[in-house]
């Protein structure tokens, strides 16, 4: 308050600066906007004040003394002026209508001369280098990342004496003294022992969130080199989300690039939807179920222009991925499979038992780890994140190393999960005792399991019971941590043992009804490693409450194209008994949990309140702080400034009319009356604001006036006081509206922001109200 005490003197802001408002305006109040304004530059029809000066004499507002120095100080772009606070919400109405404007001028301009209709060329075209962009680097660094983690990983057990940056699959396949095997054991690869004695935001971001610092250039670089050392501790957690957010990196990034989309913040979430696409194009290797993802799981506003650009950029980052080969098998899919039996019809009921299960763990996931990432943020458990970390990775440690399946990496374990077991390979899962003398077309008929097959079962139970504890606690740390194959590896080990208790039940009881009609003696009848691709689709799809997107992602991950049906069943069934028990997925959860502004389209409005009912003030409220639009001095609009935390004000015809003009923001005030005063000396406190066209004949010696029209949004969204709140919800999600002002017969009544009616959904919802904060 003394600021503002020091800064109410005749030169007003002169004193100040913006830097002193950034924190005074705060969004927990009436007006949940952020500062921008959208550009109503006079158009021909409408002549600029200094021409209309110099044309009528008599026509000066100022006086005698001041007829040359009225200004309109918004004919140039004002440095702040339409940018927006951190921890806010863009309007997408604004930004929208601001690039119809920049490209309807692009275009006029382009008939003019050939350099206009160049830079027209090269605005349209832009876009489409821009994707090209982020799939190269989206895909370089998913190579990078990739490579390093395998590295890392292995570098636990040993190092490469041949080259140390070969990992252990790599490191023995240049080697001259190895069998297939015994293909993992080389004389260049050296354990430690022989040679030594003795490691949710973005969905928000793209609803029109501003997080300032998320997508910057540090935070690429710290999330590229955590995420290698994450993924390789051994921690139950993925690098697929985390990759999504290194691929928006990219694209935030490389916006600052093109004018279009550095100065439009709509335009740069329509590049980040794409660089989400590419993101999971390369965390998967599925370019298709990319693009889908970003479609239905994270985007917020997807034209069709979107589409094809996200398709475009998944496209380039898969081949880019492709052509680094950081694999080292020539594919570009993660966990590549090859069944030889096709699924029968019988089998769909164990495929919906494990979509049963994956829904059971989603729901038990969400809620136990909402729970303790709450009481983190609630405790002085949040205080100490590397403690935290620490403590969790030396249980981690600790309980994995004796069981194999929970030492090797999550990826391997899955991959091993995945595979259709053959004559050659040696893992105890594969230990069946072969009983047959031929098999035909090379597949191998059901046989019984051998002792390896039983021990496989207890450590894979064990398994199952760890990685389903650990992750809960794991996920959300202060770490690089997907979800995506933690999920899955909890799937795919109840989908594995399921199978493999099917295969035996077949095998042993081949006369049951339930079998003998399709499964005949000395056959292959039932596959262990579809069932745990079914059981890893159903987990994730519980967790993630994904349908079409993850049938595709999980088809193109594997290669199982003739799998689709028990995917989708598996899928479907998943998403059903998750919702039943809670209908949030996991990231809509820790939207809610941080207080994000988000509102959700999938969900209706079934309430029947009308905008009376949620717009403010409320009944025995102070009254709507208001601008008039002709008689208010700048020491007034000063006062209100100091005295209120809006982001925002109506501005009337006047207080006793209440006739609504337009809207005007706060960020866009302070900049525009700061400027003023360094533009000219005469503006001083008594100075009158004008929101009009023209400014009234004033008496002589009447300091300066201010016009600042050009800074007023002169169509607001509008609604009457007795309209339904299903059609305002409606509004503001598919408008993507930060505010809208509620009349009654023309007359100014209220307000309702994007925060009341989030708050309005919560109270609705039997939920706390104040848990809507940007914290």
């Amino acid at each position: 308050m003394a600021m503002w005490q020091g800064a109410m003197d005749n030169r007003g802001f002169q004193q100040g600066s913006f830097s002193s408002f950034q924190n005074s305006s705060s969004d927990e109040d009436l007006m949940d906007i952020p500062a921008t304004a959208m550009d109503f530059s006079m158009r021909d029809d409408v002549p600029p004040l200094d021409r209309e000066v110099g044309e009528d004499k008599s026509y000066n507002g100022g006086g005698i003394g001041y007829s040359n120095r009225i200004m309109d100080f918004l004919e140039e772009p004002i440095p702040g002026v339409g940018t927006y606070d951190d921890f806010n919400t863009i309007d997408w109405v604004r930004e929208k209508s601001r690039d119809r404007d920049r490209h309807r001028e692009i275009t006029n301009k382009s008939k003019e001369s050939t350099w206009a209709l160049i830079h027209s060329v090269s605005d349209a075209f832009s876009g489409w280098l821009l994707m090209l962009l982020i799939g190269l680097l989206s895909g370089s660094l998913a190579g990078l990342i990739d490579i390093s983690a395998h590295w890392m990983t292995d570098l636990k057990e040993g190092i490469c004496t041949g080259g140390f940056w070969f990992n252990h699959e790599h490191c023995c396949w240049n080697s001259d003294h190895v069998t297939f095997e015994e293909r993992d054991k080389c004389p260049e690869w050296n354990s430690w022992s022989q040679l030594i004695i003795s490691t949710d935001e973005i969905k928000t971001i793209l609803s029109g969130f501003i997080i300032r610092g998320y997508l910057g250039k540090w935070t690429l670089v710290i999330k590229t080199i955590t995420l290698v050392l994450a993924v390789s501790s051994g921690l139950s957690l993925g690098k697929e989300g985390p990759l999504v957010h290194v691929a928006c990196c990219c694209g935030n990034i490389l916006c600052h690039c093109f004018n279009k989309y550095r100065k439009n913040e709509a335009k740069r979430r329509e590049v980040l939807s794409a660089a989400a696409a590419a993101g999971v194009s390369v965390a998967f290797g599925a370019p298709i179920g990319g693009v889908l993802f970003s479609l239905e799981e994270v985007s917020y506003y997807f034209p069709l222009k979107t589409l094809w650009r996200s398709f475009f950029a998944a496209l380039v980052a898969a081949f880019t991925l492709r052509s680094i080969n950081p694999f080292g098998n020539s594919r570009l899919v993660l966990f590549y499979v090859e069944f030889h039996t096709p699924w029968h019809l019988f089998e769909l009921v164990p495929f919906i038992l494990l979509g049963i299960f994956g829904g059971l763990w989603g729901a038990l996931f969400i809620r136990t780890n909402i729970a303790w990432c709450r009481k983190r943020k609630t405790t002085q458990l949040g205080k100490y994140p590397v403690i935290e970390v620490l403590v969790v990775t030396a249980i981690t440690a600790i309980l994995a190393f004796p069981n194999e399946y929970t030492r090797m990496s999550t990826s391997e374990l899955i991959s091993e999960l995945f595979n259709d077991c053959g004559l050659l390979d040696s893992s105890k899962l594969c230990d069946y005792e072969n009983r047959f003398n031929t098999s035909k077309g090379g597949e191998l008929p059901d046989r019984p399991a051998g002792v390896g097959v039983y021990s496989a079962m207890w450590q894979l139970a064990l398994t199952l019971i760890l990685k389903i504890v650990i992750t809960i606690f794991t996920f959300g740390m202060k770490i690089p941590s997907g979800l995506f194959i933690p999920s899955m590896a909890v799937g795919a080990i109840a989908g594995r043992l399921l199978g493999v208790g099917m295969e035996q039940l077949a095998y042993y009881h081949q006369e049951w009804t339930i079998f003998n009609s399709w499964c005949s003696q000395g056959a292959d009848c039932i596959t262990p490693g579809l069932y745990a691709m079914v059981g890893a689709a159903a987990c994730l799809g519980g967790v993630t409450r994904m349908t079409v997107s993850l049938v595709v992602i999980m088809f193109e991950l594997t290669g199982g194209l003739e799998y689709i049906v028990p995917l989708m069943a598996a899928a479907m069934t998943s998403k059903w008994v998750a919702d039943a028990l809670g209908r949030e997925g996991i990231y809509d959860a820790h939207i809610r949990l941080n207080g994000y502004p988000f509102l959700e389209a999938k969900e209706e409005f079934a309430h029947k309140t009308l905008a009376m009912d949620v717009m403010k003030p409320r009944r025995n409220d102070p009254l709507l702080t208001v601008l008039t639009q002709d008689s208010m001095t700048v020491e007034d609009v000063e006062t209100i400034i100091s005295e209120t935390t809006y982001s925002g004000f109506p501005v009337v015809v006047s207080r006793e009319s209440q006739r609504l003009v337009g809207f005007v923001l706060r960020r866009d005030l302070i900049i525009s009356i700061e400027n003023a005063r360094k533009k000219q000396d005469g503006v001083v406190s008594t100075s009158i604001i004008y929101f009009t066209e023209h400014s009234p004949p004033l008496p002589p010696y009447t300091p300066p006036t201010l016009k600042l029209r050009n800074i007023l949004d002169l169509s607001p969204f509008t609604v009457t006081d007795l309209t339904p709140m299903e059609i305002v919800v409606d509004i503001f999600r598919k408008l993507g509206l930060r505010q809208c002002l509620v009349t009654h017969n023309g007359r100014l009544l209220g307000i309702i922001t994007k925060k009341d009616v989030l708050k309005h959904i919560a109270q609705m919802a039997n939920q706390d109200p104040d848990s809507i904060l940007f914290n």
